[in-house]
């Protein structure tokens, strides 16, 4: 679904550790959207914040029932994207890679790097090949929406930084944890890759908010560090996280026209096979994803 200018954009936020929920929302119905890509994590929250509509995805499901590397993000970008989706405020609890970088301090992140394996990683694939590019991950645009409502709120922050994606479940050795502090990584965590990349390819403004909870296994301090520490850095961070997306969602509500940055336009230079050679089965199953420019009257990308 191609976003049109006097369209109004709609906001999908994913929730993560502690975040199963949106206070505040009106005319609230859970859903459940199909995918062809498989069962997305839970059912989706549509609602309205000060006339902004909203599509919340629990990641893990509520209850917290899903790990990080058995996520089907492939099936929760698609929902979103189905549901009409144009951005996507992604919320998500890290490790600190940094001293000054404490627990309950927010990152608005700006790279990542991928060390994750065992997960769907594209849209695409055999009978329809595309690559997008990744050098900016983030949608600055949003990311300065977030910036200034984290500003208002008075919660502690740092624009820009490096999220380190593991595949997890486990945490860090010391020598991984300090291999990455090396590469000059800021956080860690498990849930943002392919996260990222899948809502690339959708063509939706993506930003990532890294909550920190706690010092990664570098630090001295680390062994000393209750899990009721953590639950309770958990939980603040939780509550900071819901009221920073209400505090975010009426910046968007009055924006006109697409995106500056140009995220609404991944793919037009993304699809590499030819048309005559592409698969219909995959045609078919990336309506939603591509479909701007799958249509007859789209771009119609490598066709040279």
């Amino acid at each position: 679904m191609a976003e049109q200018a006097g369209v109004p954009p709609v906001l999908g936020v994913i929730g993560g550790s502690g975040v199963y929920d949106i206070e505040g929302l009106e005319k609230t119905e859970w859903r459940r959207i199909e995918s062809p890509f498989g069962a997305p994590s839970d059912e989706l929250l549509f609602g309205e914040l000060e006339g902004q509509r909203i599509v919340f995805l629990p990641r893990h499901g509520r209850g917290h029932r899903v790990p990080p590397s058995e996520l089907n993000f492939r099936a929760n970008i698609d929902a979103l994207k189905r549901s009409g989706v144009t951005e996507i405020v992604s919320v998500s609890a890290v490790g600190s890679l940094r001293e000054d970088l404490a627990p309950g301090t927010f990152v608005i992140v700006d790279q990542f790097i991928d060390r994750t394996f065992a997960r769907s990683k594209s849209f695409f694939g055999e009978g329809l090949v595309a690559h997008v590019s990744m050098a900016e991950p983030v949608c600055g645009r949003l990311g300065d929406h977030i910036e200034a409502a984290a500003a208002e709120l008075g919660i502690p922050r740092v624009r820009g930084g490096t999220y380190l994606v593991m595949e997890g479940p486990q945490f860090s050795t010391r020598a991984e944890s300090e291999l990455y502090r090396g590469w000059r990584c800021d956080v860690i965590g498990m849930t943002n890759m392919p996260e990222a990349k899948l809502a690339r390819e959708a063509e939706i403004c993506y930003a990532t908010v890294a909550m920190v909870t706690d010092y990664d296994c570098w630090h001295d301090d680390h062994d000393h560090v209750s899990v009721e520490q953590v639950v309770k850095v958990l939980l603040e961070n939780a509550d900071k996280a819901r009221n920073l997306v209400r505090h975010t969602a009426p910046r968007l509500r009055d924006r006109d026209a697409p995106c500056e940055r140009g995220c609404q336009r991944a793919l037009d230079a993304a699809l590499i096979t030819r048309p005559q050679a592409r698969s219909a089965d995959q045609v078919a199953r990336l309506s939603a994803v591509a479909g701007r420019v799958l249509a007859p009257s789209g771009n119609p990308g490598g066709s040279s």
